[in-house]
């Protein structure tokens, strides 16, 4: 028999410095799974001084690593698929979770999902015995002291955010800290932020559905297609993308791609001013291209940085595109947000300059591996849905062999097949997807497929089409392009496990090229 508490804890009425005084002190308070998010979170939680229950439904066996990583903080473990959820949420005052794990998602465990759906309609219906349920983006939301940058979209958050995150690093009065879904949770660091710190969250179509507060400025990347299996529909798909801009602190500000015509809809939500970016002439208040620069127009920071008019060189110029390390047209609009983000912010033009043009990238998105004799290697591991894998084709000069496939998302690849056929030379197929990326493609007109079961042997089967492309003379480079259209899921934990093997892989040929030199 379960029971629940005569007092539960509203999550409206907790503060850092409330925590900080013992709000959860000896408190009964649940984490939902088991991996970074749940980690991060029974970590806080334990520090304040809660009595933390982690339940994940996976056996106490493969959790070992995540057991390591509480170095030794009091926690109670359920785990595994014998433990009944609901015995996680007898008497907890809160419930925190995962983002990944939602009563309205059909991906999270049925019987979680389940006791999940009675906890928020008992809640929804007046029963405040019952916990509240909280996520670990929203709970960091709630308590977070500093302004912060949301950065979302389809494609492009990882390398924006983190794009973002350099450029606010110029100030050094006002220390940047970068998370989110790019990896690291950032419940852990509220202890140490202060009004001074600007942090750059990214948050994805798994996050935002969670939250019940917004950040200070929310930046918009684009808005496809992508996570059918999750969302059921693209028009739900599009309403969960909203909530960041529905939330959006009114004294902050939504940064807009005008490129984009779904991401320009949304300057109408809310009540904060739009801040608009585009691969053109600037629109009045924005930031664009003029004769090969990055430019604004007249943006005005935020009331927080002073609320005048944001500095600029001569002719608004900011940075000339040519300066910008990372690769691709889809970097230059990524670029453009982040300009104008830090604009915003009152990063002065030369600083911005400065740390734009040092930037080379993140890992797993168009990073480059190595360069062997004449063949370069690219990781684009987080190109897991059509529009990415076309940007990661269109950065780079032929020849290019792509290797792709893996578990397929369920959004529509029908423009793909054209894309590939044009832009590369051959493609090396994996994973579940595999079959159907070689029919789609070959019926595109590419004339060169190849199938591989590991992804060791993709990497060595595309070099070795590399080289013959090269043998011809008409070329003195070739791309080994890892952009895989699909997840990892069916091969490897996720996109950075994928990417890593991708890079391992590499490094072997690059060892047996050098020791065939040294013969």
């Amino acid at each position: 028999m379960t029971t629940t508490p005569s007092r539960t804890i509203d999550p409206d009425d907790l503060s850092m410095d409330s925590i900080r005084r013992g709000a959860l002190r000896d408190q009964p308070v649940t984490v939902l799974g088991f991996a970074r998010s749940g980690i991060a979170l029974a970590r806080f939680l334990a520090d304040v001084g809660a009595n933390v229950t982690v339940y994940d439904g996976r056996p106490a066996d493969e959790l070992a690593a995540a057991v390591d990583r509480l170095e030794g903080r009091p926690v109670r473990l359920l785990a595994g698929p014998d433990v009944d959820p609901r015995t996680a949420l007898a008497d907890a005052v809160l419930v925190t979770t995962s983002p990944s794990i939602n009563p309205d998602y059909p991906t999270t465990e049925p019987r979680l999902r389940s006791a999940l759906r009675a906890l928020v309609d008992g809640r929804r219906g007046g029963d405040l015995t019952l916990p509240a349920l909280v996520s670990e983006p929203d709970l960091f939301l709630r308590l977070c002291p500093a302004a912060t940058v949301g950065v979302t979209g389809t494609k492009g958050k990882t390398t924006t955010s983190s794009l973002i995150a350099a450029l606010l690093a110029e100030d050094r009065v006002h220390p940047a800290v970068l998370g989110g879904n790019i990896g690291i949770p950032l419940v852990e660091r509220l202890p140490e932020l202060t009004p001074e710190h600007r942090v750059v969250i990214e948050l994805s179509e798994l996050q935002l559905p969670t939250l019940s507060r917004g950040t200070t400025v929310a930046v918009y990347t684009n808005v496809t297609s992508d996570h059918l299996d999750r969302h059921g529909s693209l028009e739900r798909y599009r309403a969960v993308k909203r909530r960041l801009a529905e939330l959006v602190d009114p004294d902050g500000a939504l940064v807009l791609n005008a490129d984009d015509p779904v991401v320009t809809a949304y300057a109408g939500l809310g009540r904060a001013p739009a801040t608009l970016y585009r691969q053109s002439r600037p629109m009045p208040g924005g930031v664009g291209l003029e004769d090969g620069w990055i430019v604004a127009a007249g943006v005005t920071t935020l009331a927080r940085a002073g609320g005048g008019p944001a500095g600029t060189g001569p002719g608004g110029r900011i940075l000339p595109i040519d300066e910008l390390a990372i690769p691709g047209r889809h970097n230059v609009s990524n670029a453009l947000a982040a300009v104008a983000t830090a604009l915003l912010f009152g990063i002065a033009p030369d600083a911005i300059r400065r740390a734009a043009a040092a930037f080379s990238g993140v890992e797993h998105r168009l990073e480059s591996v190595a360069l062997i004799d004449g063949v370069r290697f690219v990781n684009d591991s987080q190109g897991t849905q059509p529009d990415a894998v076309v940007a990661a084709l269109r950065s780079f000069d032929a020849p290019i062999v792509l290797i792709a496939g893996g578990r397929d998302k369920g959004v529509d690849l029908s423009g793909l097949g054209p894309i590939v056929a044009a832009r590369a030379a051959a493609a090396v197929l994996i994973g579940e997807s595999g079959p159907d990326l070689e029919r789609r493609f070959r019926a595109a007109g590419l004339s060169r497929t190849e199938r591989a079961t590991t992804l060791d042997d993709a990497v060595r089967q595309a070099d070795a089409i590399a080289r013959e492309l090269l043998a011809t003379g008409e070329r003195e480079l070739a791309t080994v392009l890892m952009s895989p259209a699909a997840t990892s899921f069916d091969m490897f934990v996720d996109y950075a496990a994928r990417g890593r093997a991708f890079k391992e892989a590499v490094a072997r040929i690059a060892a047996e090229h050098q020791q065939g030199r040294t013969r």
